[in-house]
């Protein structure tokens, strides 16, 4: 199973869309790996630069409606090739986000107010984040920077769990099937 948690890419926007995580320049690429380089390239934001920002993040924390525009695989696997195995927004795309647990990937919804509560205390910090999954069901991700931590509950369907503990839609077939 993918490591869920590392170091943190705080991207304060809302509606990152999937030309904006990976250009659809690339699309061509006949791999995977391919793609790496040039993940959120065309993302315009204030002070942040994907060459040297990028590297080492694990873990993507963001505002609304990530994932929007084209559907594409391509997006996720760029993700998924970086090694960012978890964006945590208020909420996906609908195919984004399906296509990430495909990739048994997560795309973890939170409400506003803790996304708030996250960029408030965290953004400009060096944040590491865990994903928690307790005996009893609950699932949560935990923010560390120095001695400040703070977790945050979230809900995962079983379908969606099943996913990420079989590496994506594959391998849960292969297991199931």
């Amino acid at each position: 199973m993918k490591q869920f948690g590392g170091n943190v890419l705080f991207l304060d926007r809302s509606d990152i869309n999937t030309d904006e995580i990976i250009p659809a320049k690339y699309l061509t690429e006949i791999s995977k790996q391919a793609l790496k380089p040039y993940l959120l390239e065309d993302l315009k934001l204030d002070g942040f630069n994907p060459k040297t920002d990028v590297a080492g993040k694990k873990v993507i924390i963001t505002r609304e409606n990530f994932g929007c525009g084209s559907s594409r695989e391509h997006a996720p696997w760029a993700l998924e090739v970086n090694g960012i195995y978890v964006v945590v927004a208020t909420n996906f795309a609908r195919i984004f986000r399906q296509n990430m647990y495909n990739c048994g990937m997560m795309a973890i919804e939170m409400d506003k107010k803790s996304i708030e509560d996250m960029f408030k205390t965290f953004s400009d910090k060096d944040t590491e984040c865990k994903v928690v999954f307790n005996d009893d069901g609950t699932a949560k991700v935990k923010l560390i920077a120095g001695s400040l931590s703070k977790s945050y509950p979230f809900k995962l369907d079983d379908f969606e769990k099943a996913l990420v503990e079989n590496d994506g839609w594959i391998g849960f077939a292969d297991n199931k099937y």
